[in-house]
């Protein structure tokens, strides 16, 4: 079980839905092989904007990422090989793990799971946790939290990139 030490957590604002792909990007170019995201929010809340975001720090072009929400997962190349897994369809935690998922997990490349906290159980107990929640029409808050070493370094990377935006404190967001 991981350590007290590696579970932090940050919270950000995004007042638009640039912004929260601006975060996604930096996160992304952060990410080290053998990277596990949740992401966790209602239908709407900015998932898919923020996982174009990442997709883009990873190298892959923003415009090729979709919702896998009915192809359950979508892989794409860039730096590192991204798993796109979207599990709200899945009647099932079961149906998760045959979709191959264990192997992205504990793979080389980057997996990120829509709809995370339907999987929990399944999941590396080593991943970074991302809430997405609506504050207003465009406003949403962000929640990251490390749950081990590789995601504590992480959020420290996406911590470090946030506050250098714009060479000021914030860069635009604010915590």
């Amino acid at each position: 079980m991981p350590t007290a030490e590696f579970h932090s957590t940050w919270t950000v604002t995004s007042h638009a839905p640039e912004e929260t792909a601006e975060l996604g990007k930096m996160l992304g170019e952060c990410c080290a092989p053998g990277t596990v995201l949740a992401l966790i929010g209602n239908l709407g809340a900015g998932k898919t904007k923020f996982v174009q975001g990442l997709a883009e720090g990873l190298g892959v072009n923003s415009l090729l990422v979709n919702s896998p929400t009915y192809t359950l997962i979508q892989e794409y190349e860039g730096r590192l090989s991204i798993a796109h897994f979207d599990v709200y369809r899945l009647r099932s935690a079961e149906e998760f793990l045959e979709l191959g998922a264990e192997e992205y997990l504990h793979g080389n490349g980057v997996s990120l799971v829509e709809w995370g906290d339907r999987v929990e159980g399944l999941l590396p107990e080593d991943r970074l946790e991302v809430r997405i929640e609506f504050l207003t029409d465009t406003e949403r808050q962000l929640g990251f939290k490390s749950m081990g070493k590789i995601s504590e370094e992480l959020l420290s990377g996406l911590k470090s990139n946030w506050l250098l935006e714009d060479g000021a404190p914030g860069g635009g967001f604010h915590e």
